[in-house]
């Protein structure tokens, strides 16, 4: 498997989405074009010509790095792909102040971001706050 430090194609992305049912993301391709091109990092996981996996990330690089996808096809879940994606982006930015995430409420989702350093915000003394525009 190859870590690429690059935006995929289009069609690449779209199965990718489309293989974990990010539906929000495959309705608009433009819009998730965009917002991997605006993106402070993008990361992909590749096996030979296969894309099976991504990351992206948004913020300023110095005091704020947000994990926004992080997305594995499901026939390669569970093998690493997601927790070498992880630790690349950490890599990129150590130095980062805090970094963010917001992930579903699953046992097995916040054992795998646990197993990387991450806690509730709640355990930290915060509060995470959000707005949903549709």
């Amino acid at each position: 498997m190859e870590i690429r430090r690059h935006v995929p194609d289009l069609a690449d992305l779209l199965r990718l989405y489309g293989s974990v049912g990010w539906t929000a993301y495959t309705d608009d391709p433009d819009r998730l074009c965009r917002a991997w091109q605006g993106s402070l990092l993008t990361l992909s996981a590749w096996v030979e010509k296969i894309l099976v996996g991504a990351l992206r990330a948004v913020g300023d690089g110095e005091t704020i790095l947000f994990i926004q996808d992080v997305l594995v096809v499901p026939e390669r879940q569970r093998r690493g792909i997601g927790t070498m994606l992880m630790r690349e982006a950490l890599a990129v930015y150590p130095h980062v102040r805090q970094t963010q995430l917001l992930t579903d409420n699953a046992p097995e989702t916040l054992a795998f971001y646990r197993s990387l350093g991450f806690m509730p915000a709640e355990e930290a003394g915060c509060r995470a706050l959000l707005r949903l525009n549709q």
